[in-house]
């Protein structure tokens, strides 16, 4: 295959090559949902009227007496950002692609690389319905969830590269990856719970854009109950960590993960009490997030799937960061 051979010619990726590529991920599909709510804040949905052009005739902003400048460039931008994204997933598969030709082996590791530019593709078919429905809250709700999805993913893929593929080694009993599993669900509750608290809110992106008629108070009800119950499942999974003696490594990214956890719902109550200010929208976004990679990251430190490998089999492994 043309391409294979093609990125065969490039130098073996460092480790640290490695990470960044991932951390870069992270960070760019983290930054492009909360570059989506700055969108939504500031009432910038729809300033760009048309999918994919800007306005009729026209990929970039132009003068319109409908539309703002300001709202305008704020919503072009956000388009703009997903050409940093695409660089980033295709950074990600070249990098994965090159060390599983030295390493057939290594096949979750490319097949996770290549979730990031599927979801760019996923993303801008989600993008485009978005502004051709005129914001209707529950598109704008799954644009938000599908990015969650890939910050996951993005984590996964970044202890991809530091572990092996062996099948993985659970350093938790039977019950603990139970709790696992129940408070990734509960986190998923609370991130769709929280879109729906968005869809009933006052910033849906334009002033027209039609709202989730539903009481908001009982829908902020069932975001926090989500929430209380993400930090019950943690706290009995902190007890399953006594019990087996866990390692300081996973101690230490189960307390960062109630640390950001606490933080991201103080902000939400802060939010709730203040009339949801425009700024702690963004922030609150950002927190999600955060939660996101703190959980995935809590997860990948629960299992052992081996060292990762060198330049070649053998050489001494290269990466561990999830050992």
């Amino acid at each position: 295959m043309q391409i294979s051979r093609l990125i065969a010619r490039l130098p073996y990726p460092s480790a640290t090559l490695q990470r960044g590529a991932a951390i870069a991920a992270i960070i760019a599909q983290g930054g492009i949902g909360v570059t989506g709510s700055i969108v939504r804040v500031t009432g910038s949905g729809l300033a760009c009227p048309t999918w994919p052009q800007c306005f009729e005739g026209s990929m970039f902003p132009v003068q319109h007496p409908e539309y703002a400048a300001l709202n305008t460039w704020i919503e072009f931008g956000n388009r703009m950002l997903t050409g940093v994204v695409v660089l980033v997933a295709a950074l990600c598969v070249v990098v994965a692609w090159r060390v599983w030709l030295d390493h057939p082996e290594r096949k979750r590791l490319l097949a996770l690389a290549w979730t990031m530019p599927a979801g760019v593709v996923a993303q801008a078919v989600i993008g485009g319905l978005t502004v051709l429905t005129g914001l209707l809250w529950w598109t704008v709700a799954i644009h938000f969830l599908a990015s969650t999805v890939l910050v996951w993913l993005a984590t996964v893929l970044l202890h991809a590269f530091g572990e092996g593929d062996t099948p993985p080694r659970w350093r938790v009993p039977p019950v603990g990856r139970g709790l696992l599993v129940a408070l990734v669900v509960a986190l998923a509750g609370t991130l769709v719970a929280g879109t729906t608290v968005t869809g009933a809110g006052p910033h849906g992106g334009d002033s027209d854009v039609p709202r989730l008629q539903a009481p908001i108070e009982t829908l902020v009800q069932v975001h926090a109950a989500m929430l209380v119950t993400y930090l019950v499942v943690l706290a009995v999974f902190g007890l399953q960590l006594l019990r087996v003696g866990a390692d300081r490594r996973l101690w230490r990214r189960y307390g960062v993960t109630w640390a950001v956890a606490l933080a991201q719902g103080g902000l939400g109550s802060l939010q709730h009490a203040l009339g949801v200010p425009e700024e702690l929208v963004s922030l609150h976004v950002l927190g999600a997030m955060a939660v996101i990679v703190t959980t995935a990251t809590l997860w990948c430190a629960a299992r052992d799937r081996g060292p990762a490998v060198g330049h070649s089999p053998a050489t001494e492994p290269a990466l561990a960061i999830t050992r």
